[in-house]
């Protein structure tokens, strides 16, 4: 099972309808159960993805050195796409990681689905839960 916040659905969906009809990517980061506040009824260590790691952030630098400098190497644990052209499967093109939220029209959250780098659909469960507040 694959566990996300409705916060995050919402956030990515705005993001794949303002991109559209180009694709939009992102890596995806997640947060323990044990550290939310309230009992969501899933065990302690529990990944949720959680936030994500906008592709704009340190643009400039990236653009100078010819690589991602905005997302920390090794950090995140999943990664979102969307497919404007209605493909609810991962592709070939998608950058791949351990877990793909894949997205199509009409950006609703009925209209994604994860699945595992090979291509497999995987349950998927939305939580009503705001993440822990982080801090710089």
């Amino acid at each position: 099972m694959v566990y996300v916040t409705r916060g995050l659905i919402e956030a990515l969906l705005e993001f794949a309808t303002d991109a559209e009809p180009e694709r939009f990517t992102v890596g995806l980061e997640v947060t323990p159960v044990e550290e939310f506040d309230g009992d969501l009824g899933l065990p302690a260590e529990t990944p949720v993805f959680t936030h994500f790691y906008h592709p704009d952030a340190g643009q400039s630098v990236s653009a100078v050195f010819g690589m991602d400098l905005s997302t920390p190497t090794g950090r995140t644990r999943g990664r979102f796409v969307s497919h404007p052209r209605g493909e609810l499967s991962v592709s070939l093109t998608d950058d791949l990681h351990a877990t793909m939220l894949v997205a199509i029209p009409p950006w609703t959250p009925d209209s994604v689905a994860v699945f595992d780098r090979r291509g497999r659909k995987q349950p998927l469960e939305v939580v009503d839960a705001e993440p822990p507040a982080e801090t710089l």
